[in-house]
């Protein structure tokens, strides 16, 4: 068992609360709300790696940009 904690509606508190007892169980009233729960919701992949891409898909990609910058030592009075 693990305890999560979600953020969601007030409305639907009792909602979540009561299929979270179910699904605390391992009965065929649990695996069949399983089955249901994972058909119905949306299957959202984990984003890693968006800044990267989005790095590579700038208009300066491969434009050979000279970054370097002029550098003069100044004296520094002691």
């Amino acid at each position: 068992m693990a305890r999560f904690e979600v953020l969601g509606r007030h409305e639907d508190r009792d909602l979540i609360q009561s299929f979270a007892h179910r699904l605390a169980g391992d009965g065929a009233d649990a695996a069949r709300l399983r089955t249901i729960l994972d058909r119905e919701t949306v299957k959202v992949p984990s984003q890693t790696g968006r800044i990267l891409s989005a790095l590579r898909r700038s208009p300066l990609v491969g434009s050979d940009l000279d970054l370097s910058r002029e550098s003069e030592e100044r004296p520094l009075p002691l």
